[in-house]
């Protein structure tokens, strides 16, 4: 790679944003989150130091996230953010405009597309990729998806699940479902106010789901607690409360029937052969959200498939982006760019 055209890999999610850089690796992993002065119209901060403004922030700051669902939300944030990162990892070498793969997600239309290639462009590089996470994270976790041997691949990140069958390096058959890591931390604050009476942050709520989140429950000896704080509903002064797994595990179960209802949906649609190859192969499952306790016994359990997690789950699309830039011959029936 010469010094003119440098390759950049990004992997957009809703909940993060991770850079990789051919012969570097991962260089950023920061929260896809935008901290914007609503007096100034002004961007105040952006990725990790926006991050911990959220929930702490007077009312004329406020810090959002300009993907949702894995969707641009708002162009010009994304726009911007995009151009932050970029500029962050190019460092001293800013002067050449790069080359940048973006993930999205598999469930994604042709204007979801032309946004994401758009703001990139806009942004400031020279050409833009775009490819499906389930493709990216199954190459970013060794698999050779230009065989013919059918692959299954479940990435699971903040904002969407997407679920794909993979065969002589093109989707097969996919499905997306607006259930994942976000819907998970809201059904968890909805859970601790109904059955606590109390307020709870989504921070507080991602802390619970990562720390003693289980998608089974576990038994009276391996369930974990946790200590958390809130605003008490009724006397709307501070409490602090004890939550446990077996809890956690009440509050996800509508999200974990989405999840695994949209892998059974592919299931029972996919042809004999390929079939028989994902039962052989099992389900591989990326994303961040797929490390929750418990999810692949779950999984087991729903389709009598068995599913395993890849090596790198929170980078293997990230990691993806870098291989596929490096070998983006061989992957160009996957790859829309402009």
């Amino acid at each position: 790679m010469s010094l003119f055209t440098r390759k950049i890999g990004i992997d957009l999610g809703t909940a993060n944003v991770l850079v990789y850089l051919p012969g570097k690796g991962i260089v950023i992993n920061e929260p896809s989150v935008v901290a914007i002065s609503e007096y100034e119209k002004k961007i105040l901060a952006i990725g990790e130091d926006a991050k911990i403004m959220i929930g702490r922030t007077p009312d004329e700051i406020i810090a959002y996230r300009p993907v949702q669902d894995g969707v641009i939300a708002d162009y010009r944030v994304t726009e911007a953010m995009l151009s932050y990162f970029i500029k962050k990892a190019m460092g001293k070498f800013s002067i050449f405009k790069p080359e940048v793969m973006i993930s999205v997600p598999a469930g994604i239309n042709s204007t979801e597309k032309r946004a994401v290639i758009e703001a990139a462009m806009k942004a400031g590089v020279k050409k833009a990729y775009i490819v499906k996470e389930p493709i990216l994270g199954a190459i970013g976790s060794g698999m050779n998806i230009e065989e013919s041997n059918g692959r299954m691949i479940v990435d699971i990140g903040g904002g969407t699940t997407d679920v794909a069958v993979i065969s002589l390096g093109g989707i097969v058959l996919s499905n997306s479902v607006k259930s994942a890591g976000d819907k998970m931390d809201k059904s968890i604050i909805d859970y601790v106010k109904k059955t606590f009476n109390l307020a709870i942050g989504y921070r507080t709520a991602e802390r619970i789901k990562i720390e003693i989140g289980s998608a089974m429950p576990l038994s009276a000896k391996e369930n974990l607690k946790i200590k958390i704080s809130g605003r008490d509903y009724i006397t709307e002064l501070p409490r602090t409360i004890e939550i446990g797994t077996n809890d956690v595990v009440k509050a996800l179960k509508k999200n974990l029937k989405e999840i695994a209802k949209s892998i059974k949906d592919v299931l029972s649609e996919i042809p004999p052969e390929l079939a028989s190859d994902v039962i052989e192969n099992g389900i591989i499952l990326t994303g961040g959200t797929s490390q929750l306790r418990r999810l692949t016994d779950l999984i087991y359990k729903e389709t009598g498939v068995n599913s395993f997690l890849t090596e790198e789950p929170l980078t293997a699309v990230a990691m993806g982006t870098g291989i596929a830039l490096n070998h983006l011959d061989a992957y160009k029936r996957s790859v829309i760019s402009k």
